[in-house]
């Protein structure tokens, strides 16, 4: 069974950091690729960044690029989401999702095979 775990979310002043974690477990994603999404209060879920897990090429929404930086462990089978500089815009609830096979980058929900529960992260000005 695959899990996916998010954690290191919480309450954070704006400017500050934070460095979000996703811990799979029930298989490796070796020849796939994991993202982040998050969803705001009130709107929908968003793309956030994605990582082909063989050569950890990334690909990031325009509203994540410079503040954002997805990383990962093969070893620990891990994903890392750094948010640097936080904004108040950036509450929100964060998942990590993962896909079976990749066959190239896709920001698109439905392409993801597997969830996590999510980590929430509220920034106050």
């Amino acid at each position: 069974q695959v899990q996916l775990v998010e954690s290191g979310g919480g309450l954070v002043q704006a400017g500050g950091s934070l460095r979000l974690s996703c811990a799979a477990s029930g298989r490796t994603f070796s020849g796939s690729a994991m993202g982040w999404f998050r969803q705001a209060p009130g709107k929908e879920r968003e793309f956030v960044a994605t990582i082909n897990w063989s050569d950890g090429s990334t690909y990031y929404a325009d509203s994540s690029k410079g503040r954002f930086t997805i990383s990962r462990d093969n070893a620990k089978n891990t994903v890392y989401l750094q948010i640097n500089s936080l904004k108040p815009g950036d509450t929100a609830v964060y998942y990590c999702a993962a896909r079976k096979a990749f066959d190239g980058v896709s920001t698109a929900q439905r392409v993801y095979d597997y969830w996590g529960q999510g980590t929430q992260v509220t920034v106050s000005s």
